[in-house]
């Protein structure tokens, strides 16, 4: 199973990458969600069902790509050394 982590930079399988900011969970139902920024255009903030974001990517309509999962954790260094 994808883990999910907090404050850390996650690519979408289309390409574009996301800081993910937090959980949060629906007051009625319980369902979590990952609250995510986009780190391009408007930066604006997102939220999806925690469960689709770990997802795997379908390649049955996506054949062409590489990635395992539709969200995955970039592993991202300082260039301060």
């Amino acid at each position: 199973m994808n883990e999910l982590k907090i404050n850390r930079i996650y690519r979408h399988f289309k390409g574009d990458y996301y800081l993910v900011v937090d959980v949060a969970k629906h007051s009625e139902t319980k369902e979590e969600y990952v609250v995510y920024r986009r780190l391009y255009g408007d930066g604006g903030l997102w939220i999806r069902p925690k469960d689709m974001f770990l997802s795997e990517v379908d390649h049955q309509k996506y054949p062409d790509v590489k990635q395992k999962y539709r969200f995955e954790l970039q592993d991202i260094e300082s260039v301060v050394k």
